[in-house]
This record gives structure tokens, sequence and C-alpha cells, in this order.
């Protein structure tokens, strides 16, 4: 069993408002953004860095604040950013591609938030039609 991994960040959130935000990839993993322009939403994984300590680490349940109603729950059951691995997920829409930088929607992270990675929304394999969760789910926001 691995102990530990490796982690590169590939660019960083450099602007967030209202609902919009920016993205800047790195120089050298600019030609990653090959063929995105196609797509219309992406998945972008981030590091949470403003909760990577160790006390937050170590927080294994938590009542998700944003869900009212929410009872307690292990960490693996909701999108708290404290967690033994703070990354944080968001499916995103793509507005734009310019240069390095894109311009999403909704991105549930704030200004010099790291990105781990970006990945292309595929509606054929990411859509699950009859998924559902427990009932507090359905309030709050949708990360």
């Amino acid at each position: 069993m691995y102990e530990a991994g490796r982690l590169e960040f590939v660019g960083t959130v450099t602007k967030v408002e209202d609902d919009t935000s920016k993205i800047k990839i790195l120089p050298e993993y600019g030609e990653a953004l090959q063929g995105l322009r196609g797509f219309s939403h992406i998945i972008v994984l981030y590091w949470f860095h403003l909760n990577d300590n160790e006390e937050q680490r170590r927080i294994l349940k938590v009542k998700p604040r944003r869900h009212k109603g929410a009872p307690e729950v292990g960490v693996f059951a909701s999108r708290s950013p404290a967690r033994p691995n703070p990354i944080g997920l968001t499916v995103c829409e793509l507005l734009d591609i310019r240069e390095r930088t894109l311009t999403v929607m909704e991105l549930d992270a704030a200004e010099g938030t790291p990105v781990i990675d970006i990945k292309p929304y595929l509606p054929r394999a990411d859509c699950v039609r009859d998924a559902h969760g427990p009932s507090w789910t359905s309030e709050g926001p949708k990360t």
C-alpha cells in the first residue's frame, strides 16, 4: 500500500467574482489545454489550501454547515474542506479559454487556490441518471 504520493499543481484560481472564476494554468501545462474548448463543462480538482493543516486533516466527522438540517456525518459523506487529503472537486461551466486562462462558472474555490487537475465533463460517463442521496443534501449549495 502506498503511504505517500507526489502531486504537482497545474495552475491557480486567480480571480473570483460572483459566480465567475478565472484559472491560470502554469506555462509548462499550457499544451494540456488543447482540445478542451470543445467541452461545455469541466471537472476541476483543487487543493483546499486554507484547510491544509494537521488539525483539519484529523477531522473525520462533520456537520455540513451549508446544508440546513444535516446530521453529523463522516467526511467521506460530505463535501467539507476538512478531510485527510484536502482535495476539492467542482463541475464548472467552461465559458472561455484565452491563452492559459480559463473562465468558469460556479467554481467553489477561493482566489489563490492551487489547481490539481482539470478533466472534461463527459455527459455519457459522468451523469448518473438514477443517483440519489440523503434528504438533507437537497438543501444548500450544489457542491
